[in-house]
């Protein structure tokens, strides 16, 4: 008689899942579930909520290398790379005092092939020889998140939330069933349900939306994490480390292919981010390659671009432009256009960091119309005057003065029935 063949599960666990030894505990009942279940588990995990921040402090408190030696980016990882170290060595004890078979990884044993773009470096590779190895003896696999090894044998960070990347490449590379990304949220919801209190839980979103959100404002996933997870058709389920193993059945929500949905929503979320900043530049000579000239420049000083808009300026042969920004790169910004002004010959920029983005989302945006329109009645109906707009296949944004951030998200939330899924 043929064995049939083990399910392979990868499971995240956040800084606040790891906070301290009682929630370790926790999560380890959590894997321990599963693992009773007949699956074989592999863990990734992050640092507890705040160590990262505290290391990244001390690397700040040591300074920058002396002029002529090689910047310090690869000892910064090596330092802030550590917090994932101590909860994934916690994890396999306590997995270890329950009387499970488990083993901490680091990136470099698995290995976790990175590019050395130390602080954001991106995955190239994971062989997945010796963790699928480890998996088919019974062992339980507890991998530091956020950490790779370059091909010189360097460690190398994946950038702010790079579990979540870890987690899906490595669930990837196991041909796992799903991922599952616990945090301190039961999944993703129409919109913030700080701000609405009517925000619904979505059984199911797909790639593309979660992707839209995850960038537009939604802190549930990492944007990276999402692309990949698109990329490698791999399930992700959202769900909360706060419940016992058997709390709350069939909790959270499956990140997945859009043909996997069967009920498509118009709009299936309002996302906000207050992360932004408007850049007004006035008086530019309206003539081809002047844009080329400001958004190259931006470009090569890494400077995220994203919402444009041009308009003609009272004096004849000029425009206006406006365009955003995030606020940490708001006054790198306008250094970099006085550097540019006599060069471009625009008469002056500017900048207002006191604005809010607010978008809708939904894949259903492709077969309705009426969408904006929709939209638009909402805040005029509210008095939210709109600065800039900006549109996709599957989302609308609009920049508005920040103090109507919550007045508009939940106008929105109301006009689009969110509040009735």
């Amino acid at each position: 008689m043929t064995r049939p063949p083990t399910t392979r599960l990868v499971m995240k666990f956040g800084g606040t899942s790891m906070g301290d030894l009682e929630r370790i505990r926790r999560a380890a009942r959590i894997v321990a579930a599963e693992a009773a279940a007949g699956k074989q588990v592999a863990v990734v995990v992050s640092a507890m909520a705040g160590k990262t921040n505290e290391l990244v402090a001390w690397t700040d408190g040591a300074g920058a290398a002396a002029q002529g030696l090689a910047p310090s980016d690869d000892e910064y990882d090596t330092v802030v790379a550590s917090g994932e170290q101590v909860t994934a060595g916690l994890l396999a004890m306590t997995l270890r005092n329950m009387g499970l078979s488990a083993r901490s990884w680091l990136g470099w044993q698995i290995p976790i092939i990175a590019d050395d773009a130390h602080g954001r470096a991106r995955i190239e590779d994971i062989p997945p020889e010796k963790l699928a190895a480890a998996l088919d003896a019974g062992e339980v696999a507890v991998i530091a998140g956020f950490q790779g090894v370059t091909r010189d044998g360097r460690i190398a960070t994946l950038g702010r939330g790079g579990s979540d990347t870890s987690a899906v490449a490595i669930a990837a590379a196991l041909k796992a069933e799903r991922c599952d990304i616990y945090t301190d949220v039961d999944g993703v919801y129409t919109t913030d349900p700080r701000i609405e209190t009517k925000a619904r839980k979505l059984s199911k979103i797909s790639f593309e939306e979660m992707l839209e959100m995850a960038s537009l404002g939604a802190k549930v996933l990492q944007t990276r994490s999402v692309e990949l997870a698109m990329a490698q058709h791999m399930p992700v389920r959202v769900l909360s480390s706060f419940v016992e193993p058997g709390e709350a059945p069939g909790q959270g929500t499956i990140v997945c292919d859009e043909e996997e949905i069967l009920e498509k929503r118009i709009v299936s979320g309002v996302a906000y981010s207050r992360d932004e900043a408007k850049i007004s530049v006035f008086g530019l000579p309206d003539h081809p390659g002047v844009s080329s000239e400001i958004f190259g420049r931006l470009a090569d000083a890494n400077v995220n671009v994203d919402m444009i808009v041009q308009s003609h300026a009272r004096t004849q042969d000029t425009a206006n432009m406006e365009f955003t920004v995030g606020k940490r790169d708001a006054a790198r910004t306008i250094d970099i256009m006085r550097e540019a002004q006599s060069a471009i010959g625009f008469d002056d920029v500017a900048v207002n960091e006191d604005v809010a983005k607010v978008s809708v989302i939904g894949v259903g945006m492709r077969s309705h119309a009426g969408v904006a329109k929709t939209m638009f009645g909402a805040l005029a109906e509210k008095g939210v005057n709109i600065q800039v707009i900006s549109t996709s296949e599957i989302k609308i944004s609009v920049l508005i003065d920040a103090a109507y951030t919550e007045l508009a998200v939940r106008a929105l939330h109301a006009a689009y029935g969110l509040d009735k899924l």
